[in-house]
C-alpha cells in the first residue's frame, strides 16, 4: 500500500475524534505544519495528534469546513473495494434484520462507516448518492463493491445533491449499471408504491419515516385523514390501506400528487380522495375556511432549518405550519407533527406544539414520540445522524385547562 501522507492537528483538537466522532473541521488542523492546501480533495491521508500520535485515517477536501471525515481508527485500513464490501455487509446484516423484503435504505453516511454514501434499495435496483470528494473519488470501487454483495439488476447515481456543490463536485443523475427504469416499485408496512426515481425528491422515496406511518395507521380506520406535504403520498396512502374512509393530500407538485393517485389504484383503494395542488399554508387555510376537519392530520414538512442560521425564521415557519394543521383537527383527532431538520431539537418541537395549543385554546395530549427507523441508524457519537422526529397528539377543546 503507498504511504499516505499526514495532517496533523492542533492541541486538543482530537477529544471529539477520541469520543467517538468521525468529522474534522478546517480550524482543527496545524496548517502551520501539514497545509491542506497541499492535498487534494479525495485523497486519503493518515491523521495525528498535535504530538504525532496517528488515530487514523481519514478522506479530505483542504476547500470545505468539514475538511476531513475519519473512515478507520487503524492507520493500515484505507478506503478500497475491500473496505467497501465489508461495511456493505455489515449493513446489509442490520436490514436483514430489521426488514422482510429488499426495500430500505441500505447505506446511511456515517452511521453505517462510510461517510458521504447513502444508498436506497428498491428490491433489485440501487439508488446511490455521493456527497463527498472522497466517496466521488472511488465511485468505481462503489459500484463494483454493490454488484457484489447486492447482485442488483440496475444502479442509478442520484448525485445532485446540495452537499455537492459544497464540495466542488458536479452534479448528474445517470445510469451505472444497467437499465432503472422512471419508476421503481416498492413495499412499506404491506402497502405498495411507485417511486419516481428519476426526478423525484432525493433518493425517490423516504424510507425513514417507516415506523411511524406504521403507528399512524392504527388510529385510521374509519376516519377522515388530511395529509400535508404529501409527496407522492407515504402516509396518506397508508392511511387509505388502513381503512380511512377518505384522505385529502396537498403537494406543491402536480407530479408528485399523480404519483399519489396512481398509488392509491395500486393499492385498490376504494375510499374518498382529494389531491390539492399548490402552496400548502394557502391550501390549509382554504379547508379552515370551508371549515373542513380531519380526524388525522400529518403534517411533514420539508427541512425548514437546513443551517444554524435559519433556526429563527425555520421554527417560525414550523409554529404556522403547525397551527394551520391544529386548527383543521377535529374533536378528540389526531395531530402528527413531522420534522427533518437536524437543527430543531424534538424538545423544541414539542414547545411549538405546546404553544400552538395555548394560543387556539386546545388540550393536547402527547401519545407517541417517533423516530428514524432502523435503517437510517444514528451514531452515538455524531448527533448530526440523528435527526428525524414525529410527534402525535391527540387534540381537544381546550376542556377549562
Amino acid at each position: 500500500m503507498k504511504k499516505l501522507s499526514v495532517i496533523r492537528l492542533k492541541g486538543q483538537a482530537d477529544r471529539r475524534l477520541r469520543a467517538g466522532h468521525q468529522w474534522i473541521y478546517s480550524n482543527e488542523v496545524d496548517t502551520n505544519k501539514t497545509p491542506l492546501k497541499q492535498f487534494t480533495p479525495g485523497d486519503q491521508v493518515v491523521v495525528e495528534t498535535a504530538q504525532g500520535k496517528p488515530l487514523g485515517v481519514a478522506m479530505v477536501n483542504p476547500s470545505t469546513l468539514i475538511c476531513g471525515r475519519l473512515i478507520s481508527r487503524s492507520t493500515d485500513t484505507v478506503m478500497n473495494k475491500s473496505t467497501l464490501v465489508h461495511r456493505l455487509k455489515i449493513a446489509l446484516s442490520l436490514r436483514e434484520i430489521a426488514y422482510k423484503g429488499p426495500y430500505y435504505r441500505l447505506v446511511f453516511g456515517d452511521s453505517d462507516g462510510l461517510s458521504g454514501l447513502v444508498v436506497d434499495r428498491f428490491a433489485d435496483i440501487l439508488v446511490v448518492q455521493i456527497s463527498t470528494a472522497g466517496m466521488e473519488r472511488i465511485k468505481g470501487e462503489i459500484i463494483e463493491a454493490l454488484q457484489d454483495v447486492i447482485k442488483p439488476t440496475a444502479i442509478l447515481m442520484k448525485n445532485d445533491g446540495k452537499m455537492r456543490q459544497i464540495e466542488g463536485l458536479d452534479s448528474y443523475v445517470e445510469e451505472a449499471f444497467g437499465t432503472v427504469p422512471e419508476l421503481v416499485y416498492l413495499q412499506e408496512n404491506d402497502v405498495l408504491f411507485q417511486a419516481p426515481v428519476w426526478d423525484g425528491q432525493k433518493t425517490g422515496w423516504f424510507y425513514d419515516h417507516r415506523e411511524n406511518r406504521k403507528t399512524m395507521q392504527n388510529y385510521c380506520d374509519g376516519k377522515r385523514v388530511l395529509d400535508v406535504f404529501s409527496y407522492v403520498g407515504g402516509w396518506g396512502v397508508q392511511a387509505a390501506a388502513a381503512g380511512a374512509t377518505d384522505v385529502t393530500f396537498i403537494d406543491a407538485s402536480e407530479s408528485a400528487l399523480s404519483h399519489v393517485d396512481a398509488n392509491l389504484k395500486l393499492n385498490q383503494y376504494e375510499g374518498g380522495s382529494e389531491l390539492m395542488h399548490g402552496d400548502a399554508f394557502e391550501a390549509m387555510q382554504s379547508l379552515i375556511e370551508e371549515k373542513q376537519r380531519f380526524d388525522v392530520v400529518v403534517m411533514d414538512p420539508p427541512a425548514f432549518i437546513a443551517r444554524r442560521k435559519d433556526i429563527k425564521a425555520g421554527e417560525g415557519a414550523y409554529h404556522r405550519a403547525n397551527q394551520l394543521a391544529m386548527r383543521l383537527v377535529a374533536k378528540g383527532g389526531i395531530l402528527v407533527s413531522g420534522s427533518c431538520s437536524m437543527h430543531l431539537e424534538t424538545s423544541r418541537l414539542h414547545d411549538i406544539v405546546r404553544s400552538n395549543s395555548r394560543q387556539l385554546e386546545r388540550f393536547s395530549q402527547l401519545i407517541y414520540r417517533g423516530t428514524q427507523a432502523p435503517d437510517h441508524p444514528v451514531h452515538p457519537a455524531i448527533e448530526e445522524t440523528e435527526y428525524l422526529k414525529a410527534l402525535f397528539y391527540r387534540i381537544h377543546n381546550n376542556m377549562g385547562l
